[in-house]
C-alpha cells in the first residue's frame, strides 16, 4: 500500500517530463524550420504562417474528432472570444515589438512575462511564492538576460507594442490553464475550440498585417517546391507545438511554463550557433546559460517544496453545468497518453 503514492508520483513526474520534452522538441524544431524558411527562402510572412499553423491544427482536431478521440465539449462563446483576442494580440504584438524595438529591448520584454504571469497567479489564483522560489526566478531571468540582451533602445510606440505583447501573451497562457480547469477540457478539446477561430482570424488578417510589417505582399511571393516543403514541415511541427503548449500549461501553470520556455531559449541559442551562427559561443553567453540552467533547477526544487508555491485560498472554480464529475480526470488521463 505504501508503494502506491510513490508509484503515482513517479508516473506524474515521467509524464510531466515527457510533456515538457514534447514541447521543447517541437518548439525548437519549428523555430529552426521557420528561421531557415525566412532566411533562406525569404518567406517573411510570420502572421500568415501562424494562421496556416492553426489551420493545420484545426484539420488535426477534425480528424481526431472523426476518429472518436475528441469528445463533445462546451466552451461558451464569450470565453472563446476573449481567448482568441488575447492570443492574436500576443502573436501580432510580438511581431510588431520585434520590428519597432531593438533586439535587446525585445528580449527584456520577453523576460518580463514571468513577473507578469506571477502577478496574474497572485491576483486571480491567490498563489503564494516562497523566498527561494522568487530568488530562483530572479536567477533564471538574470541568466537569460546575460545570454540574450545586447543593445537596448526603446521608443514610445515600441514600448506600447511590447507592453501589449507581454500582457496579452501572459493572459493567453493564464487563460489556457484557467479554461482547462474551469470546463475540464483536455488539450485536444481546447484546441478543437480555439484553433479554428485563430486560423480564421489570422488567415483573414495575416496578409494585411504582414504587408504592414514587411511592405511585401504574400500573393507576390515566388513560391518554389523547396519553400513549400518547408512551409508544410513548419505547419506539421507546429501542430505538436500548439498541442504541447496547452498540455504543459495545463500541467505546470503559466509561470512554470515561462521558466521552461527560457530553457528553449538556451537550446535555440546553442542550435542557432551550430547551424546558422557566424560566430561561436562567447564567454558571457556561456556564463548566462550556466546561470539560467542553475536558476531553472533551483526553481524546480524550490517550487515543489511545501510552501514553495501554494494557493492561499482553496475555493474551487465554478464548474460548468454540462461537465461530469469524472471529466477532469478523464481529460488528464487523455493528455497523459499524448
Amino acid at each position: 500500500m505504501k508503494m502506491a503514492p510513490a508509484s503515482k508520483g513517479d508516473k506524474k513526474a515521467a509524464t510531466d517530463a515527457a510533456a515538457w520534452m514534447f514541447n521543447v522538441v517541437t518548439s525548437v524544431g519549428v523555430i529552426l524550420v521557420n528561421k531557415a524558411l525566412m532566411a533562406t527562402y525569404g518567406f517573411s510572412f510570420a502572421t500568415t504562417l501562424t494562421g496556416l499553423h492553426f489551420a493545420t491544427t484545426t484539420f488535426m482536431t477534425v480528424v481526431l474528432r472523426w476518429l472518436g478521440y475528441i469528445q463533445a465539449s462546451h466552451l461558451p462563446f464569450p470565453e472563446l472570444l476573449k481567448f482568441v483576442l488575447f492570443a492574436n494580440f500576443s502573436i501580432v504584438g510580438m511581431n510588431v515589438s520585434l520590428m519597432w524595438n531593438s533586439v535587446g529591448f525585445y528580449q527584456i520584454a520577453k523576460l518580463s512575462m514571468i513577473p507578469v504571469s506571477c502577478l496574474l497567479e497572485v491576483v486571480f489564483d491567490k498563489i503564494r511564492y516562497s523566498r527561494d522560489t522568487k530568488l530562483s526566478i530572479a536567477v533564471v531571468l538574470l541568466g537569460v538576460a546575460v545570454c540574450t540582451v545586447t543593445d537596448v533602445s526603446v521608443n514610445a510606440k515600441g514600448f506600447i507594442a511590447a507592453f501589449i505583447a507581454v500582457w496579452s501573451t501572459a493572459l493567453q497562457q493564464y487563460y489556457v490553464h484557467f479554461l482547462q480547469r474551469k470546463y475540464s477540457l483536455s488539450s485536444f478539446n481546447l484546441l478543437g475550440h480555439t484553433a479554428p477561430a485563430q486560423a480564421a482570424t489570422l488567415l483573414l488578417l495575416g496578409p494585411f498585417v504582414d504587408y504592414w510589417l514587411t511592405n511585401r505582399r504574400i500573393d507576390a511571393f515566388d513560391f518554389s517546391i523547396a519553400s513549400l516543403v518547408f512551409i508544410v514541415l513548419s505547419c506539421t511541427i507546429a501542430v505538436g507545438t500548439n498541442l504541447s503548449q496547452f498540455i504543459c500549461i495545463g500541467r505546470f501553470t503559466a509561470v512554470s511554463f515561462q521558466v521552461l520556455e527560457h530553457m528553449k531559449t538556451i537550446l535555440v541559442l546553442i542550435l542557432g550557433f551550430l547551424f546558422f551562427g557566424k560566430e561561436g559561443l562567447n564567454l558571457h553567453v556561456v556564463l548566462g546559460m550556466v546561470i539560467a540552467v542553475v536558476g531553472m533547477v533551483w526553481y524546480g526544487s524550490a517550487s515543489s517544496k511545501p510552501g514553495g508555491k501554494e494557493r492561499r485560498s482553496h475555493t474551487l472554480l465554478p464548474i460548468s453545468g454540462q461537465q461530469k464529475h469524472g471529466s477532469s480526470s478523464e481529460s488528464s488521463e487523455f493528455d497523459d497518453k499524448v
